[in-house]
């Protein structure tokens, strides 16, 4: 029995091996995959000579270059660093140097010595710059590869000649400095872009390794890849939830911060929804699985960052057509400058250092940089604050919002109906048998409305009778048989449209939502329920207020509901009884005053209108994420994260702007500055301070990418 129970325990720690470890895979596979899509946004001639860098030892590896980004900045360190220790002897040893701190030290073969080691610093510490210049000439796509390489090839071929009879003064001390700076200029650019991806992979190592199986009175610890719909499974204190699921038994507060922004522990109970990956608080429950693997909730934000990520938007098509344009206009300017001065009577060497130095200043290694760190700083860092963002354009134009067009329900109020009276008007009918009947047609219903009715009838343990030929009437109510009878549950709208009178007493609260009851085709009563505007309504519609932006609400409900929540928030008009169809009318009239209007809605009945506006935002969703039409997509319907959402994404666009300028700027004045037009005041910009501006540059721009992080939800 004993040894039983060992074999069992080694079976189950053998299972917990096989599961994190397949687990470590499955993060890998990610997170390279995540990488890989940051590089496809970045500037293709920066990355390509990366992408290519360990092509040929990837088999060695063994992982199928699962970690081939990791590698290639220490690669890029390492490379620094041996250049930087051949750097030292060869400034010290450089004539121009000893010359300028006044000093003389020259060791027999002195030339053949700088010579030597410059040879070693070209091969191995230019090898990245040459290996994408010719990924660059094979493309037919000359760019920043190409103006590196063109530097530093100049360099050394003409110091070399210098050593072996050509007239004229070497700089191999500039090309050992250039190729140190451009080094440490990639090795540090590199760790930002790949610190943009972290967020994703803290997405993936949110999911535990392994989920508890309920088998009866029997509890197994399973991979997370054995789990299928329906299973139950066991999420105990403290734990991961390990699949989207409904609770079928227990309760406990849920940490969803991760997944939704939501800062505060939220209940969950019964018949309620858990997502994958948050974690579980001080209760234990038990779970029947609804979604796995690639249908999972967080698998899908993963999945539309990515997507968010890789996809082009037009301020990065700008961003490519710059760097294109720079890189021909470099390599005119550098040849240009090399004529001149030539024409002018300089010597060879010195027209040579200048065109050399317009090449370096020139490299569009910032303007390739500027846009593709902000997009995937920014598409990260808002799924980590509930914002997921399926179209870039549309994020980017949000700052352009000048309509918001709100559903009432859920977003701008809680969506937490109580029932608040119930009332008869036909003697054939009592308060109960309305409720009870009515009761029967909401039971299957995840409506707000319908969800206040269940809860009422719950609460005062009627017995819910069982409804036959059920039907939806589209925008209105709904209808069946329930005991022989025909029972519909309706709004005004219906009443109107039928020619029936509406109670005089219906309406006694301006906060409150009334549905209609007929029994046979007779009005046999109403049921009132109120909904609480959320207390985060009001400071949302105050920011749009501060950002010029016109709010509107577009309701189901009666006029004198609308009217009560737009007056209390201070809206700028409302539009009451909507139908979901009629919101697109609405959207296009605004369009037609010249608004630029984002329409937020659930994402499936106001499919028409998210696609008409400008751009679309689904809220709602919950764990809902595949809203096709909605251009962004908030886990919450908080309208506080659509004042975010705006103000994100203007944050993003003025980083853009910021990167923009700051890049194309730098290189308006430095270029000239490189070709020597301050020459008659005596400022001349050499090589190696060429390199230390623009490495400057594009950390810069790096450093200020990394900044929008702070801006999210401010």
């Amino acid at each position: 029995m004993e040894h039983h129970d060992e074999h069992k325990e080694e079976s189950k720690n053998s299972a917990k091996r096989e599961a994190r470890k397949e687990e470590a895979n499955l993060k890998d596979d990610l997170a390279e995959k995540t990488k890989h899509g940051h590089n496809k946004a970045m500037d293709r001639d920066m990355m390509d000579h990366d992408r290519g860098k360990h092509d040929d030892d990837e088999p060695a590896h063994g992982h199928a270059g699962h970690d081939h980004h990791k590698m290639m900045i220490e690669d890029f360190k390492k490379r620094f660093w041996v250049t930087l220790v051949l750097t030292i002897p060869i400034l010290f040893l450089s004539p121009m140097i000893q010359d300028f701190f006044g000093y003389k030290y020259l060791l027999p073969g002195n030339k053949y010595i700088l010579f030597a080691l410059s040879t070693v610093v070209y091969f191995y510490g230019g090898w990245p710059f040459l290996k994408g210049f010719w990924s660059e000439v094979k493309k037919a796509a000359p760019g920043m590869m190409t103006l590196i390489s063109m530097a530093i090839t100049v360099a050394y071929l003409y110091s070399s000649a210098t050593v072996f009879g050509l007239e004229g003064v070497d700089f191999f001390w500039e090309l050992a400095t250039l190729i140190a700076i451009m080094l440490v200029g990639h090795w540090i650019e590199m760790k930002s872009v790949l610190g943009a991806s972290k967020a994703l992979q803290l997405l993936v190592s949110m999911m535990p390794a392994e989920a508890h199986r309920v088998n009866g009175d029997q509890i197994e610890d399973v991979k997370l890849d054995t789990l299928k719909k329906g299973d139950i499974i066991l999420v105990k204190p403290g734990e991961k939830v390990p699949a989207d699921a409904i609770i079928v038994e227990g309760e406990s507060y849920l940490n969803e911060s991760m997944l939704t922004g939501e800062s505060k522990p939220v209940k969950k109970s019964t018949d309620q929804k858990i997502i994958g990956g948050s974690i579980n608080g001080n209760g234990s429950l038990k779970a029947k699985v609804e979604h796995t693997g690639k249908d999972s909730y967080l698998n899908k934000v993963i999945t539309m960052v990515e997507e968010a990520q890789k996809s082009k938007s037009k301020m990065q098509n700008l961003s490519d057509r710059a760097a294109k344009w720079l890189t021909y206009i470099a390599l005119g300017i550098g040849f240009g400058t090399l004529a001149v001065w030539l024409i002018l009577g300089f010597p060879f060497v010195y027209a040579l250092e200048r065109m050399v130095t317009v090449m370096v200043i020139a490299c569009p290694h910032a303007l390739g940089l500027a846009i593709p760190l902000v997009v995937a700083i920014s598409t990260a860092v808002s799924a980590q604050n509930g914002l997921l963002i399926r179209n870039r354009t549309a994020f980017e134009e949000s700052r352009k919002i000048t309509a918001l067009l709100f559903d009432k329900t859920g977003t701008l109020t809680k969506g937490d109906f109580g029932v608040t009276r119930i009332e008869s008007v036909n003697d054939k009918f009592s308060k109960e048998e309305i409720l009870r009947l009515s009761s029967a047609l909401e039971q299957s219903s995840e409506h707000p409305i319908a969800v206040g009715i269940i809860k009422k009838v719950k609460d005062d343990k009627v017995p819910i009778p069982k409804p036959e030929n059920f039907n939806a009437i589209t925008g209105k109510g709904v209808e069946a048989t329930v005991e022989g009878k025909e029972v519909k549950v309706v709004s005004p709208g219906y009443l109107r449209d039928e020619n029936i009178n509406i109670p005089e007493d219906a309406y006694s609260d301006a906060a409150e939502t009334v549905v209609f009851v007929l029994i046979n085709g007779e009005l046999a009563g109403y049921i009132a329920l109120a909904d609480e505007i959320r207390p985060e309504s009001a400071d949302a519609i105050r920011i749009f207020k501060e950002n010029n932006i016109k709010v509107f609400m577009a309701t189901g409900d009666n006029e004198r509901t609308a009217k009560g929540v737009s007056d209390k928030l201070g809206l700028d008009g409302y539009y009451a009884e909507v139908l979901p169809h009629q919101k697109v009318e609405i959207v296009k009239e605004l369009e037609s005053k010249g608004e630029f209007v984002a329409m937020t809605g659930d994402g499936v009945n106001d499919a028409p209108a998210l696609a008409q506006a400008n751009v679309g935002i689904a809220v709602g969703s919950g764990t809902d994420v595949a809203a096709e039409t909605a251009d962004i997509i908030l886990v919450n319907s908080n309208p506080q994260d659509i004042a975010n959402l705006i103000l994100f994404g203007k944050a993003t666009y003025d980083k853009m702007i910021q990167n923009l300028v700051w890049a194309t700027g730098y290189n308006v004045v430095a270029i000239p500055l490189a070709a020597g037009v301050l020459y008659s005041t005596g400022f001349v910009l050499g090589p190696a301070v060429g390199a230390v501006f623009m490495s400057l540059s594009t950390v810069i721009v790096a450093i200020n990418a990394q900044l929008l992080k702070k801006k999210i939800g401010k």
